[in-house]
């Protein structure tokens, strides 16, 4: 069997590439197409046969990809893929718009609809996040965004089957492409995140709540920033993106900034954390179950993915409403219950990477007979 993976776009880091790495284990003679390719942001895909689009010579695409809305398709369709049995795309934007034969079977691995335009759309226009190009891109979107939403309608149509990363997703697949899905949970490297660290790495702080997350707008940072500014706690924050500068302005003493690091350091820093803060509404949340396999409890909004993934007042405690308030009060009670590593650890066990390339080759074999009969 002959098989394709596609991919928004390789230029960073996080949990959508956590997959596409546990997908390269099972087939590691699938290239990775892709709109763009930065290798210096994207040092995880060396390992991989990485085919751009012709968007990679276009100027500041690789960082900037918004400038591009009505070419980035175009970028998708321009792939020739008559040669694949099944083509897997991973997308929460414009990979499903591949075009495939009747003979190829498509599966859509959804990490979410496409965020800019439905789910995280006014948050979008608030906060495009292009620095000193923010106010033309959001000009340019409120002029475009519903041919933009007509298009990525259209796109959705051609996926033959689809796959959701949590239950919250699957809710939106059926409300924004009325597209029914199956759930295939992302995976967590129980092994790799479960074992003891014992590397050198000097902690930036001691007695530290942990933030994993990239520094983007929706992720809420600011929310977790002004908390522990209030609560005189030392927060470690690990990951960078475009909210950086802003978001160090607002950082108070008790705030470190960590950037990126490699997964040994990251391990490390989650088993000497006193718990993982996860502010912000998340698809899924692979960095709960990270945090979890370390044996570690989980401080997390009261929606969407983590209600999946956590278990309240067993392996994490949740805050009802995205205010400081209701964080601040959410730290003070985990303080005053204690925690079972255990039990926590058990928990992200369920998720483990072999559970997660077990399902979905199960799913593409079974869906790869049908397609042929």
């Amino acid at each position: 069997m002959k098989i394709a993976l596609i991919y928004d776009r390789v230029n960073k880091f996080g949990g959508a590439e956590r997959v596409l790495l546990a997908l390269h284990q099972l087939w590691p003679q699938a290239p990775l197409y892709t709109a763009v390719y930065n290798p210096p942001t994207a040092p995880w895909a060396k390992t991989f046969d990485v085919r751009p689009s012709f968007l990679q010579k276009f100027p500041l695409a690789k960082t900037h990809h918004e400038l591009y809305p009505w070419l980035t398709p175009l970028a998708f369709e321009s792939f020739k893929l008559d040669d694949y049995d099944v083509v897997i795309s991973i997308t929460s934007a414009e990979a499903k718009a591949v075009i495939t034969q009747p003979s190829t079977l498509h599966i859509c691995y959804c990490l979410t609809p496409t965020r800019y335009l439905w789910s995280h759309h006014q948050q979008y226009i608030d906060s495009p996040g292009l620095g000193a190009w923010s106010q033309l891109g959001r000009q340019v979107f409120k002029l475009t965004q519903n041919k933009l939403k007509q298009l990525d309608l259209h796109l959705a149509s051609r996926p033959d089957k689809y796959l959701a990363i949590s239950k919250t997703v699957q809710a939106r697949i059926k409300k924004y492409y009325r597209r029914s899905s199956a759930v295939i949970y992302p995976p967590v490297d129980f092994a790799k995140f479960s074992q003891p660290s014992t590397i050198k790495y000097q902690l930036p702080a001691t007695n530290y709540f942990l933030l994993v997350s990239r520094l983007n707008s929706y992720k809420q940072i600011g929310l977790a920033i002004s908390a522990f500014n209030q609560l005189n706690q030392n927060l470690v924050i690990v990951g960078t993106g475009r909210e950086q500068g802003r978001l160090k302005q607002l950082a108070g003493p008790f705030i470190h900034f960590t950037g990126s690091l490699k997964d040994d350091q990251l391990v490390k820093l989650y088993q000497r954390s006193q718990a993982l803060i996860m502010p912000q509404l998340e698809d899924f949340g692979i960095v709960a179950l990270e945090a979890q396999a370390a044996g570690k409890p989980v401080i997390a909004l009261h929606a969407g993915g983590a209600l999946e993934t956590i278990i309240s007042k067993q392996t994490g405690l949740f805050f009802k409403s995205s205010t400081v308030d209701s964080l601040i009060q959410a730290v003070k009670q985990f303080k005053s219950r204690s925690w079972d590593k255990q039990t926590i650890q058990a928990q992200a066990k369920k998720f483990d990477k072999k559970i997660f390339q077990q399902q979905f080759k199960n799913y593409l074999e079974k869906q790869w007979q049908k397609h042929q009969s």
